[in-house]
């Protein structure tokens, strides 16, 4: 897979299931640039944070400068400290007059903005819409470069990710639970006094610090997956100040954590069946040549028996079923992984476990050192903080695991187990299911495909009607998120609307 587009794609991938960098250096220039003047609307304990001054400064990568921005870390308590949030750009390319900037957010949460920005958006973004805009990213608070959360060692994130996630009895249960309690319990020990204060609103509320540091009187945006969820937050508390806002891979913010780990499933499941029917007419399938069912009845087989007898990987690791399970979950966010997907699968039904452990890497950011990036802490995190749990204990995901399984046969089990991570978490959650309308705001792209299956279709859908300007934009393809994928009809429809602010008309549909 191409090295920008599998990070685009891999940036994107959490959506909300629970289990499932260096910084810059100094460059010898430093500029600054003058930040627009407080809004009226901004309270008096803030507007220090919006007459703050970006120093720009060389970062070490070719083409982009970085600077910091300051934000309270507490907005109820603004004058009780700040956080240092880390931004980056690459400066309008021309020609054409510049629009102003765009804010990327690749998702997760806990994906980095930065590292999306400097390896794909400000470089694979179509060149019409790099050329009139400064291409511009921000670690969100808590997420890589800003102030990071840490919960766990590389060697305790290895045991963690190994743990069985479908437990079979009394014992496995414990372990599982045990191991969502350390998992929390290490983010508490690390990272306690920012736990509070990584929630979506918080991260919604530093974009529109940064907006006003940046000179523009509203907002652009790209985001994707759960940025979009970020971009819409910002929409409802901002709609005045909205500019053109994609949400590409929609969430649906009224939905509460029961609801949107069990649509997810179904939307996995969605993903497989078509990874399945395109398997199946290859003779070299590993899942067999006859149907999707006896393909998922095989895939389901080798679980069982990488459940009982873990093989090995050529590494100190061994192949776990959970960690098998994460690998062909990380290939279904895109069909050009399938290829990858099949050779893994043949090799494991050899016991070569290296394929499907590759793949499990990849989707937690595992580094070839055995360290990890903050992706999965940061992930719980701001999932955590967001809503309540899903469940409340060990019984109740018991109770629901049909559900699970009635949406998906293959990783039903598994995503109703990994759904209990939160309810062991240290700081109760802030936010809450609820409807997002944004009235007022300028006309909002939501995008949405078909067989997505980290946020299904009928997410795009809900959140397009629940936005008083909303306009959906519908990719009839396979794979998480639609711009820059390939589709001229879908790439047109942005590119148009970012450059010209029309959006696409109603309903439209692309493939």
């Amino acid at each position: 897979m191409d090295t920008r587009r599998s990070l685009r794609i891999l940036a994107t991938a959490l959506g909300t299931a629970g289990l499932l960098i260096s910084g810059c250096t100094s460059g010898s220039s430093t500029s600054s640039s003058p930040s627009a003047s407080p809004a009226p609307s901004v309270p008096a304990e803030l507007k220090s944070y919006y007459a703050q001054q970006l120093r720009w400064r060389d970062c070490g990568v070719e083409g982009f400068q970085c600077t910091t921005m300051k934000a309270p870390l507490d907005y109820k308590k603004p004058d009780s400290g700040d956080i240092e949030l880390a931004v980056s750009r690459k400066k309008a390319t021309g020609p054409g007059k510049r629009i102003g900037s765009l804010l990327v957010n690749p998702g997760g949460p806990g994906g980095s903005a930065i590292e999306y920005l400097q390896s794909y958006a400000a470089l694979g973004y179509p060149a019409q819409v790099r050329a009139r805009y400064d291409m511009v990213a921000v670690d969100p608070r808590g997420v890589a470069r800003s102030e990071p959360v840490v919960c766990l060692t590389g060697p305790q994130m290895d045991t963690y990710t190994q743990v069985d996630q479908t437990p079979d009895d009394a014992g496995e249960v414990t372990e599982l639970s045990g191991a969502f309690k350390q998992f929390a319990g290490g983010c508490e020990k690390r990272s306690g006094e920012i736990l509070p204060h990584v929630s979506t609103v918080e991260t919604a509320r530093d974009m529109d610090i940064l907006r006003s540091l940046l000179g523009d009187e509203k907002l652009h945006y790209v985001g994707a997956s759960y940025g979009t969820y970020l971009g819409a937050t910002y929409a409802g508390l901002f709609p005045a100040r909205v500019g053109r806002l994609v949400l590409d891979g929609a969430m649906d913010p009224s939905l509460d954590a029961v609801d949107l780990n069990r649509e997810q499933t179904t939307g996995f499941e969605t993903a497989f069946q078509a990874f399945a029917a395109d398997c199946v007419k290859k003779k070299d399938c590993p899942l067999g040549t006859t149907s999707t069912a006896d393909a998922a009845t095989r895939l389901k087989r080798l679980f069982t028996d990488l459940d009982a007898r873990p093989i090995a990987t050529g590494d100190s690791r061994r192949l776990t079923e959970s960690l098998g399970t994460t690998g062909v979950i990380a290939a279904m966010y895109d069909e050009s992984a399938w290829p990858q997907l099949r050779e893994a699968l043949a090799a494991a039904q050899k016991g070569d476990g290296s394929g499907l452990l590759s793949l499990s890497d990849s989707y937690y950011e595992r580094r070839p050192n055995g360290t990890y990036a903050n992706l999965m802490f940061a992930n719980a995190a701001v999932n955590c903080l967001d809503q309540p749990p899903a469940f409340a204990d060990t019984k109740a995901v018991t109770r629901a695991v049909p559900a699970f399984e009635k949406a998906s046969p293959v990783f039903g089990k598994a995503f109703a187990w990994t759904a209990l991570n939160c309810a062991y978490w240290p700081v109760p959650a802030t936010g809450t299911p609820h409807r997002i309308e944004a009235k007022g705001a300028a006309p909002i792209v939501v995008v949405g495909t078909i067989r997505d299956p980290a946020t299904p279709y009928k997410w795009a859908r809900s959140l397009a009607g629940q936005l008083s300007s909303g306009t959906l934009l519908t990719y009839r393809g396979d794979g998480h998120t639609a711009y820059g994928r390939g589709s001229d009809c879908i790439d047109t429809a942005i590119n148009t609307y970012l450059l010209e602010g029309t959006p696409p008309t109603k309903d439209k549909m692309c493939s």
